[in-house]
């Protein structure tokens, strides 16, 4: 009677194992092993194609060449309206990057096996997010050369810098974010912008005012606050995307 307890008792075990196993497997390779890879399948793919770096560089510097044009015989406006060209540019350009983003894979029909890989779905949020960040901060930077030689105002200051990279963080974080909820529509290119732009308005506000202060030398006690709030709103965001992703990405 009891052997035949045992032997029931070792079915039920070896029945209810599978249902356990997907848990365990979930987490078969490393939480940021599994965000570098990501990370580093992107840049090699963009290193190849040089598709999305090429195109937002592009359209960068028509939009500045526009701006500076526009701009050429008021020296003011040019001062009072460089902050708001650089972020209006680097939101567009970082559009086309968002938007390439997770519809280059869903094109591929790889990002169904990325979805099933045995890792963290939050790992590969933070993946596409940090190759995101990273090209469109390159295309930021880019635009304070750009900026400083054709409006003939000094923008390239380690500060502004820094405020362009929070900035793009928190932009990138939740454009990732809105680009994976987008990316099965039919009509995603159109309906990308028209989620993001005013979910992005947190930290566009934050990022625009900082930079204003930053360039005409404003007091500390102008801008500081102005950063925190941006740095905030980032926080904000990390989390809130970390939480959603996972549901998101479900069809």
């Amino acid at each position: 009677m009891s052997a035949g307890t045992e032997e029931r008792t070792r079915a039920q075990e070896a029945a209810a194992r599978p249902e356990s196993e997907p848990v365990r497997h979930a987490s078969v390779i490393p939480y940021w092993q599994a965000v570098g890879a990501i990370v580093w399948k992107d840049l090699r793919a963009e290193l190849r194609s040089r598709e999305l770096v090429n195109s937002m560089l592009l359209f960068t510097l028509m939009t500045v060449m526009v701006f500076s044009l526009a701009m050429e015989l008021n020296a003011n406006a040019r001062q009072n309206i460089v902050a708001g060209v650089l972020w209006v540019t680097v939101i567009f350009a970082g559009l086309l990057g968002l938007g390439r983003s997770l519809a280059a894979e869903k094109d591929r029909g790889s990002l169904d096996a990325l979805l099933l890989a045995p890792i963290d779905r939050s790992a590969l949020f933070f993946g596409k997010m940090i190759g995101n960040l990273l090209f469109v901060w390159v295309v930021g930077l880019m635009l304070l050369v750009l900026l400083t030689v054709l409006f003939n105002i000094t923008m390239v200051k380690p500060l502004i810098a820094l405020i362009v990279l929070l900035g793009t963080l928190g932009f990138t974080t939740i454009g990732t974010l809105l680009s994976s909820m987008t990316v099965h529509a039919r009509a995603r290119e159109a309906l990308l912008p028209i989620v993001l732009m005013p979910a992005v308005l947190p930290v566009l506000m934050p990022a625009v005012r900082a930079t204003t202060a930053v360039l005409n030398e404003m007091p500390t006690s102008e801008w500081v606050p102005w950063v925190r709030w941006l740095a905030l709103a980032d926080v904000l965001f990390l989390f809130a995307a970390y939480l959603l992703f996972d549901y998101v990405v479900e069809e």
